[in-house]
């Protein structure tokens, strides 16, 4: 959702004054994958001077497949690469593969008429030298990323004209263990070579461990995840796109009953961040009893489909109960209907008596939601058992109480109990103000189920995550650690098979207990952990874009549900240039002054477009139906549960590492830049700018970025400019 949020503001820029010749030369050099095959002297387009030499490129990929074994810390690499010859002629290339620290080649499966081609690994100096040569000779600084890998390297001849080569490689690492957590990375950082995309990109990735695994996280891909107790399994797959970032995996491995793992990142200069998984672990086999209740709107407007599809999603429920759990189902429209009028026992009689009920539900009357949560919240005892209701609505209140202020009081007057309440919104004429209010307010979530969204499909995937609460009522301290801005803002209960991502900042560093408590079948547990909060560390430097779009998604929705004020809209605006995070409500409020389009990089020309749409997206702010109110509703809800480091999806923003970088007059410039900076001019590939990188060897990763480019690091500016 929020890449097509980003979608809806991408910067489109146009190249004038490209000849046909470059704009054919161009089109030889298509995606580099990690793998590359580097043609030397690749043929001269016909209308190139005969004394000019092409520089080197990077030959045409037509697929690329990673699989991962990693047992008990232990990673095994298998790469599988097809590169297509588009050329009239056979060529000569060099492969070359950048290595990961401490990683031994296995394998390389490379034949050319039936002789098998080998290769050679140079270490990082001798690598280093091969780097910089590509670097200069293609006048493309992107293999500076490498510099300080080891290399991997083979001739490869002939590569036949219009055909195909196909390369194997294997190789082997063993990945470090700190504080229960394992982090692996594939390179797979490839834009910046790729004028088309990757026809297709997989990596699959199979962990197995002696010790209990508690959390499998990626921060740069959405993966597919099936979890184990001993063995996970790990699947991205990608068609026609541009790798921009490395493939990384975290995984957490513990004894302890319920897993927390942490990951911190802290530049000296200013608060901390930090990023803490949670995960049943071991409690998973010990899911409590909980209290549940169904309510479904059978108004006129859920006729056809909609109520076929809710009946199906509320059997499916019903059916997964747990014996020792309570739970009731509600029908309303006009009026409020229940299956019970208190809360029964999951047996046989009262499942098979539901589902009776629920097939007598027929779609006529208006929407009476004030009567069918009030009624409901006051079923609840405080047993000391999880509290919850699932509520499914397709309009507004219509009937009985509709003033939405009244309607959110009064249910917060019957929720003794502190109940938990999930809310989905069917279709688009929906009140999603006040039913995200109901959601916030009473420490649940909202869903919403848009035209041609399978009901029963979505409700059933969410009951199946929220059925097996094993601990409720959570609360963290962190001891002598000072903690702020944690999101979410309300801890959720923990359930079977889930994991949670939370993100906060620290002031203080150092070792510190950090407490976790619940309540376990109405019993308070408390699990403590130590956990260490570096002063200094910046290895995890997706961690602050992350923590920045959640909480950027937090004040978004503040806005939304409570109008602008000036303190608010001051913190997204900066929020988002920091972090190059934009929206189209963001765009329209940085967008108001020309200095502005400078600052995002944008050509006045642009903005009326981008501003335009951000008025549009104002205006679904501001509404409470309709399809740009729910849209906008759901682009804030993926905001607030980011757990990647997505791109922006603007051609003016380039995130490098935890750097923001923006596009002004043709210089990527470090949004740390601070005008009157005192600034250090370097030529680019100059001795000047080779010898900086062996200095300062962690420049490498910015320099790969741009030939052009303004860099803010220990308090020193440097430009580099070709």
């Amino acid at each position: 959702m929020i890449a097509k949020m980003r979608a809806k503001i991408r910067v489109k820029t146009l190249i004038h004054g490209i000849t046909l010749m470059l704009s054919l030369f161009f089109c030889l050099n298509t995606a580099l994958p990690d793998g590359f095959i580097i043609i030397e002297r690749p043929p001269a387009p016909p209308d190139i001077s005969t004394h000019a030499v092409p520089p080197p490129v990077p030959l045409t990929v037509k697929y690329h497949r990673v699989r991962v074994q990693i047992d008990n810390q232990v990673a095994v690499t298998s790469i599988d690469q097809v590169f297509k010859n588009e050329y009239d002629v056979d060529l000569e290339g060099t492969y070359i593969f950048p290595l990961p620290g401490d990683a031994s080649i296995t394998d390389f499966a490379m034949y050319i008429d039936g002789t098998r081609i080998s290769g050679e690994i140079l270490d990082k100096d001798e690598a280093r030298k091969v780097y910089e040569d590509i670097v200069r000779r293609m006048k493309d600084p992107g293999l500076l990323e490498y510099i300080g890998r080891n290399m991997f390297r083979a001739r490869v001849y002939p590569v036949p004209k219009h055909g195909e080569t196909r390369i194997e490689l294997k190789y082997t690492q063993t990945l470090k263990y700190v504080s229960g957590i394992c982090k692996y990375v594939y390179p797979l950082n490839t834009e910046r070579f790729s004028p088309k995309p990757l026809e297709e990109v997989t990596i699959s990735a199979e962990v197995k461990s002696k010790v209990p695994i508690k959390s499998i996280y990626s921060p740069s891909h959405r993966v597919d995840i099936i979890m184990k107790q001993f063995q996970a399994d790990v699947s991205y797959e990608e068609k026609h796109v541009k790798p921009d970032r490395d493939f990384i995996l975290y995984y957490t491995v513990s004894e302890k009953d319920l897993g927390l793992n942490l990951l911190c990142y802290k530049n000296p200069a200013e608060d901390g961040y930090f990023l803490m998984l949670l995960s049943p672990g071991q409690l998973e086999g010990r899911a409590i009893n909980k209290d549940i209740i169904f309510i479904l709107d059978t108004s006129g407007s859920m006729n056809g489909d909609k109520i076929r599809q809710a009946k199906d999603a509320l059997r499916f429920c019903i059916n997964n109960l747990r014996k020792g759990d309570r739970f009731n189902v509600i029908g309303f429209a006009t009026g409020v209907i229940p299956y019970k009028h208190a809360l029964t026992e999951v047996n046989e009689k009262s499942v098979n008596g539901t589902s009776s009920f629920i097939d007598d539900f027929d779609a006529k009357g208006g929407t009476n939601i004030n009567d069918a949560l009030k009624s409901s919240l006051r079923m609840f005892t405080g047993s000391g058992r999880p509290g919850m209701v699932v509520f499914l609505t397709d309009g507004e209140p219509t009937v009985g109480e509709t003033d939405m202020k009244s309607i959110l009081k009064n249910i917060e007057g019957a929720n003794k109990t502190g109940a938990r309440i999930f809310v989905f919104g069917v279709g688009y004429d929906v009140n999603s103000h006040l039913l995200d209010k109901i959601a916030e307010t009473h420490r649940g979530l909202s869903e919403y189920v848009v035209p041609d969204e399978n009901i029963e499909v979505k409700v059933s995937s969410f009951f199946s995550k929220i059925s097996e609460p094993v601990l409720a009522e959570t609360a963290l301290k962190f001891g002598e650690i000072k903690t702020g801005e944690i999101y979410p803002l309300i801890m959720p209960d923990i359930f079977k098979g889930t994991q949670l991502v939370l993100l906060g900042r620290y002031k203080n560093a150092g070792s510190s207990a950090i407490t976790l408590k619940g309540h376990v079948n109405g019993r308070e547990q408390k699990f403590v952990y130590e956990g260490r909060f570096p002063d200094n560390d910046i290895e995890n430097d997706f961690i602050p874009r992350v923590w920045a779009s959640r909480k950027i998604g937090y004040l978004l929705s503040e806005v939304r549900l409570n109008g602008e004020n000036r303190e608010l809209i001051d913190e997204i605006v900066m929020l988002s240039k920091k972090y190059g995070i934009m929206t189209p409500y963001t765009s329209l409020l940085i967008l108001e002054e020309e200095t502005d389009y400078e600052e995002w990089g944008i050509r006045a020309e642009e903005a009326p477009a981008m501003k335009a749409e951000g008025e549009r997206y104002k205006k679904a702010m501001e509404s409470t139906s309709g399809g740009g109110a729910v849209s906008s509703a759901m682009d804030i809800m993926a905001l607030k549960d980011t757990e990647t480091a997505d791109s922006p999806g603007l051609e003016t923003v380039k995130h490098v590492g935890d750097k923001t970088f923006y596009l002004r007059n043709g210089v990527w410039v470090d949004s740390n830049y601070k005008k009157g900076t005192r600034v250090k001019d370097i030529k680019y590939l100059s001795k000047k700018y080779f010898d900086l990188l062996k200095i300062k060897p962690e420049l490498g990763r910015y320099f790969a970025a741009a030939k052009n480019i303004m860099i803010v690091i220990d308090s020193k500016c440097y430009r580099v400019t070709e």
